[in-house]
Formats: structure tokens, C-alpha cells, sequence
């Protein structure tokens, strides 16, 4: 790490002078450690919110398989039918509240790793690139995150470009692009697997499921 890299990555912020807060709103200035500590908070709270809203799920899906039970055992086909349709949209924003959570995640270990490492902008390009992917995929499903995530890839993006001309580093974007698809896929993949083990398929002979729930797109 260069010393030009290291003291602006871990030293304190200098006053500035008046005239630079503007600039200053649109590029925040300051060392970049904190400022990316800070970024990862947001993160995690957002981390905590989704996990809320998981939990709210889940309670609401058990609500609505329990009356397509009793609506089957009264024989009434076409009410069970309307529930598990109703049943296939809730799972559905359940897996994609969980794949965002689950891709939050692994963006938070490796922002983690950056605090101690210094290994800044390959770590934060993928990062960014998640960020977005996950904002785009909750607009529908929870759009109350929609903005956070946005302000803090934005913050990132920053952080990473500071990064980038104090170190001397150039980003690679196909590297880039294939290191968040990862992190995209296997978030996808475990998020599929944490819903088929939390919630109960219909017992055989029931209404099932729409299509659409077997085919949710991931981010």
C-alpha cells in the first residue's frame, strides 16, 4: 500500500474551508476506512430489515397455507385454488427478500475483509455491482429500500473511485461483472434452499402451486 494510500485510508479528516461543502455533498470527503465502515452499517441495517420483512413472510404464508388445508378439506376446490395462488405470489417475494438478503450479506463479509485488508477497489466494484442488482430486484417487493441502497452504492462507487487514484489501481470490469454474478448466483442458490426447507409443499393431491413460483427470476 503507498503511502499516499495508506495515510488517506486511515487518517483523520482535516477542516475544510467553506467553499469546498459543496463539492463536498456531492463527493464526501474525509479518510476512506470510516467512511466505508460507515457504508457497511447501512448496510447491515438494511441486512436487519429484510430479515424483518422475511419474518413477516413467513408468518403470512403459514396464515394462507392453513386455509388452503382447511378449504381443501371442505372440498372446495376453487377457494384452495385462489390460496395457492395467492400462496405462490407470497413465496415469491420471499425468495427474492431472501436472495437480496443473502447477497447483502456476502457484500458485507467481504467490505469487512477491505477494513483490514486495504484491498479496496477490486473488492468494491463487485460490491457496487450487487448493490444495484439487489435495489433493482426490491423495487416491487420492498421499496422502502430502494433508496438506501442506492445512496449507499452511490457512496461506495465514490470510495472506490478515491481508491482507485490514491492507490494507482485500475478496475477491471469483466472481472467485475463476473465476480457480482457469482455473488448474485450463489445467493440465488441457497435462498432457493433456505425457502424449499422453510415452507411446506401442498400434500399431494391439493391445488398446485402456479408455475410462477418455480420460476421466480433471481436479481
Amino acid at each position: 500500500m503507498s503511502e499516499r494510500f495508506a495515510k488517506k485510508w486511515e487518517s483523520k479528516r482535516d477542516e475544510e474551508p467553506f467553499q469546498n461543502r459543496i463539492k463536498d455533498a456531492v463527493k464526501p470527503p474525509g479518510p476512506l476506512k470510516p467512511r466505508l465502515d460507515f457504508a457497511v452499517r447501512r448496510i447491515e441495517l438494511q441486512v436487519q430489515k429484510l430479515d424483518q420483512a422475511t419474518d413477516r413472510f413467513g408468518q403470512r404464508d403459514k396464515a394462507i397455507f392453513a386455509r388452503i388445508v382447511d378449504a381443501y378439506a371442505k372440498h372446495d376446490s376453487a377457494r384452495a385454488n385462489v390460496f395457492a395462488n395467492e400462496l405462490a405470489e407470497v413465496r415469491k417475494m420471499s425468495k427474492l427478500i431472501m436472495n437480496a438478503k443473502l447477497a447483502l450479506e456476502q457484500i458485507t463479509l467481504r467490505l469487512r475483509t477491505v477494513s483490514e485488508l486495504g484491498d479496496v477497489v477490486s473488492t468494491l466494484g463487485p460490491a457496487v455491482g450487487v448493490l444495484r442488482s439487489v435495489r433493482s430486484g426490491l423495487t416491487s417487493v420492498f421499496p422502502e429500500a430502494e433508496s438506501e441502497l442506492g445512496e449507499i452504492g452511490n457512496m461506495l462507487s465514490g470510495i472506490m473511485i478515491e481508491a482507485g487514484q490514491g492507490s494507482g489501481m485500475t478496475l477491471n470490469f469483466d472481472s467485475v461483472n463476473e465476480d457480482a454474478s457469482k455473488i448474485l448466483a450463489e445467493a440465488a442458490t441457497v435462498a432457493e434452499q433456505k425457502i424449499k426447507d422453510k415452507f411446506p409443499d401442498l400434500p399431494p393431491g391439493m391445488p398446485s402451486a402456479p408455475q410462477s413460483e418455480k420460476s421466480t427470476q433471481s436479481f
